[in-house]
């Protein structure tokens, strides 16, 4: 444990939890700021964008605050990452894992069949669940220039800036510790445990502009985890989900193919979420399927499908790199 902790795989992991425990700290005060932007900006003074901002704040919950202090702290605290792993560096005679330069053809190549594949999966199995019931349209759907604006700029930006950090940074930088099936597992438990960061439903934090807040609701999310039903039908979803994302990036030598796969994802389950609407009665419900399409047991098969179907495509792309 202290080699591991020693080693540049280790440095990250101390990053994420640093990352964690600081939002814990940062964010009742980042959720007084947002109150205090949404109270001004009601009174109609302020520009455009910030009058949204405020819009914007008004409405968002703490665990919506949280989140954003946990993206901010990982971001803040990026370069004592960076400083930690240039003096492990010095100290040994380990060198970095090269990233494969690929064309700008295959580049584009590689994101639009990663996106095709993900969202086309995953698209197909909501019009699987709705045929059998567990969704049904919502009455009034959104437009197609309210779907896009909604969901082009989160697909685009998360997955650029979630690939670059998991499986550019952290994923490159277990590599040089350990062997890549490992390295894949570490940073696809690191991603699942990060994305569901994020209070059970009906989480009520009484004060929370109080200092603790932050703490107290760290509490709630990690009691989450204790949860049976939540690893089987979420947490393993998210889990699988990097996994093929870290595999990507293995066998291809780049990070293309895992940011297409990561904005076919976000487009087919954002705009699905925005047209369609579970059954909470439903008899699949809670194991088969949940209230999204990442949760339950069926989404969960589809994704191995998906997985296949990837290996496949995937050999066209593939470094000649051992993926032991």
């Amino acid at each position: 444990m202290k080699r591991f902790f020693q080693s540049e795989a280790g440095a990250a992991v101390l990053w994420v939890v640093s990352a964690v425990l600081l939002a814990a700290v940062v964010s009742p005060w980042l959720y007084q700021a947002g109150k205090w932007l949404g109270g001004v900006s009601a009174a109609g003074d302020l520009n455009a964008l910030a009058e949204w901002l405020g819009k914007s704040c008004r409405r968002a919950p703490f665990s919506r605050y949280f989140s954003r202090s946990l993206t901010i702290s990982a971001l803040v605290l990026l370069p004592l990452l960076f400083r930690r792993i240039r003096r492990i560096r010095a100290g040994t005679d380990a060198t970095g894992v090269a990233a494969r330069r690929v064309c700008w053809q295959s580049a584009l190549i590689q994101i639009a069949a990663g996106c095709v594949i993900a969202g086309g999966m995953l698209w197909a199995t909501g019009a699987a669940l709705e045929m059998l019931g567990a969704y049904v349209p919502k009455n009034k759907a959104p437009g197609i220039g309210k779907l896009a604006g909604g969901i082009l700029p989160t697909a685009i930006g998360a997955s650029l800036l979630e690939e670059w950090l998991f499986r550019g940074i952290l994923l490159g930088l277990w590599l040089k510790f350990t062997k890549p099936l490992a390295a894949c597992l570490g940073t696809s438990l690191v991603f699942a445990f990060v994305h569901f960061l994020q209070p059970p439903d009906g989480t009520v934090i009484a004060a929370p502009g109080a200092p603790l807040a932050g703490f107290e609701l760290l509490g709630k999310i990690l009691l989450h985890f204790t949860d049976p039903q939540f690893f089987l039908t979420d947490f393993a979803t998210l889990f699988v989900i990097g996994m093929m994302l870290a595999r990507a990036r293995v066998r291809t030598g780049a990070l293309w193919f895992s940011i297409g796969l990561h904005a076919g994802w976000i487009l087919a389950f954002k705009g699905f979420n925005l047209i369609y609407q579970s059954v909470p009665a439903h008899p699949l419900r809670p194991w088969g399927v949940g209230d999204t399409l990442r949760s339950g047991i069926l989404p969960l098969l589809a994704l191995g499908l998906t997985a296949v179907i990837c290996h496949f495509v995937l050999q066209r792309f593939e470094t000649k790199r051992a993926l032991g």
